[in-house]
């Protein structure tokens, strides 16, 4: 996956954000019923989740490093890398956004990823599941599991094949999450569950989550003037 063009992951994320479209009405009423709140509000979190998924496929070819001075003769190429498997814990708020927020931008810049969903939402992230297995999405790239979350949260932390984890949590969670990681130094990324907006695209999104789905490998060009 992250050896494939940016152009053809954006076009994978193209089509699932349009079949996720297609099936809005029955996305919104799963996210009405494990929510407990109004249809409305249900089918405006389905519109957001799949702008949102429409925002990183524009984003998956264009966010592929920089050219940097340097103080020797020569240019530094700062090319932004996949960071390889990222666990991802995802938050109770906004269950279907908050996981398609998290799950695009890792996928888009070529992680594969490991979910695991708030235990309430199961159901939503099963349906999801079946709307990416039709979507031209490689086996592997998304893996979501299912069960009590803080259990398998800790399982999944341990994990040395992992490169990075993600968690949006309680924090006993957190705590035990970073503690974990620390053990064969992975890549974390940690919130309390209230402490973002994913309605809002200036926090639900962007750069920010660029930044954490990927590392920097500088490559130093020389040449003679």
């Amino acid at each position: 996956w992250s050896s494939k063009p940016g152009h053809t992951r954006a076009q994978i994320l193209y089509f699932l954000a349009e079949n996720l479209s297609a099936r809005a009405a029955a996305f919104a009423a799963r996210v009405a019923q494990i929510t407990g709140g109004s249809l409305s509000e249900a089918e405006a979190e389905v519109a957001a989740a799949v702008d949102r998924i429409f925002t990183y496929a524009a984003l998956a070819d264009k966010a592929g490093g920089t050219v940097q001075e340097s103080t020797l003769k020569g240019m530094v190429m700062a090319v932004n890398e996949s960071v390889g498997a990222i666990g991802i814990v995802c938050p109770t708020a906004h269950p279907l956004l908050s996981l398609v927020s998290l799950l695009a931008a890792a996928v888009a810049r070529g992680n594969a990823v490991v979910l695991i969903p708030a235990r309430a939402a199961a159901l939503l992230a099963s349906d999801l599941y079946q709307l990416i297995e039709t979507s031209d999405v490689p086996g592997g790239v998304i893996n979501i599991l299912t069960g009590d979350q803080h259990v398998l949260s800790l399982t999944l932390a341990s994990h040395q094949g992992l490169d990075a984890f993600w968690c949006f949590a309680p924090l006993r969670t957190i705590l035990a999450v970073e503690k974990l990681a620390a053990e064969d130094m992975k890549r974390t990324w940690t919130e309390t569950p209230d402490g973002r907006d994913w309605m809002d695209p200036e926090q639900g999104a962007g750069g920010e989550f660029v930044r954490h789905a990927t590392h920097v490998k500088n490559i130093w060009v020389p040449f003679v003037a």
